[in-house]
């Protein structure tokens, strides 16, 4: 199901943030949210449209241990499911859900709440976003999909989630990135450091393979991409001459009087003659001593 863009929802985004500030790494003496009701687990379904599509299992297993030890801290979100009568659908606690499942609950602390589709699917990605162990390039994409999905700016976003609008806009650039590289932030081979280094490189592919397989650190990285492209931007070195063609221009300059520079195409028959002229007079002579060659057509 595909969110339509909107810009100002009616909750407004600060007020969604109020339902996903807390997470599950609160303490009881944290005063968490409390719960409107316990729901049965097997009344609950996860959100088609959550962003987050991997959930790695031995963070699940430290989570039911903390479960079964602790309880649930911080109640699942909930709404209405409108594909299962008499269910509920999960806004925000995906991750508590599956671990109260490994932990055998029969039963979750939730609150209940009458969001829309949109609303939901923008709470999901806010939640994700908060999450601590997200990399750069998800956040990064998180935000992207507020921005564009929503209609949120920059400075919004920074006020709600506590970030400065420099901060989300450096991430942003990562998105710019080949996937390859990003695919090396996500997999941890690559720092966000590392990575705002290569955007303005002029083969951030193949920097990024050196950076990994040297072990560069970021300094060393930025001197390597900024090295990279003066490199590529530096004008192609003319190719030696033979003696033939240096013998050649030495016997012109004797004849004219003037400087001769020939540019011959390596493994081709075409090339430039180039005279230089020191004034008007050395033009005047040239264009005469053309001329003697040059034979008028009848």
């Amino acid at each position: 199901m595909a969110a339509k863009r909107q810009k100002g929802l009616g909750r407004g985004l600060s007020a969604l943030m109020a339902d996903v500030m807390a997470d599950e790494g609160k303490t009881a003496a944290e005063a968490p949210a409390k719960p409107d009701q316990m729901v049965p687990i097997d009344k609950i379904y996860p959100n088609p449209d959550q962003p987050r599509r991997s959930f790695s299992q031995e963070d699940l297993e430290e989570l039911a241990a903390s479960i079964r030890e602790k309880g649930i801290i911080q109640p699942l979100i909930l709404r209405d499911n409108p594909r299962e009568e008499g269910g509920f659908e999960i806004v925000a606690g995906e991750r508590r859900w599956r671990a109260a499942q490994l932990a055998q609950l029969h039963e979750v602390p939730a609150i209940i709440r009458n969001y829309s589709d949109t609303e939901a699917l923008e709470i999901a990605i806010i939640e994700n976003i908060q999450r601590a162990d997200l990399n750069p390039i998800e956040e990064a994409a998180g935000y992207r999909d507020l921005m564009e999905r929503f209609g949120h700016t920059q400075e919004k976003l920074g006020e709600a989630l506590g970030k400065s609008r420099p901060y989300i806009a450096n991430l942003l650039r990562l998105l710019k990135l080949p996937e390859s590289v990003q695919a090396l932030v996500r997999e941890e081979k690559l720092s966000a450091g590392h990575a705002r280094a290569l955007i303005t490189a002029e083969d951030p592919e193949a920097l990024a393979r050196q950076v990994v397989a040297r072990g560069l650190s970021v300094r060393e990285t930025e001197k390597l991409a900024k090295k990279g492209t003066a490199a590529q931007r530096a004008p192609a070195p003319r190719p030696e001459k033979d003696a033939d063609t240096r013998r050649l221009e030495k016997e012109l300059e004797a004849s004219l009087g003037m400087k001769v520079r020939i540019d011959h195409k390596p493994g081709a028959a075409s090339g430039k003659v180039m005279v230089s002229y020191r004034d008007f007079d050395d033009l005047d002579e040239i264009c005469r001593r053309l001329s003697l060659v040059i034979k008028p057509s009848n």
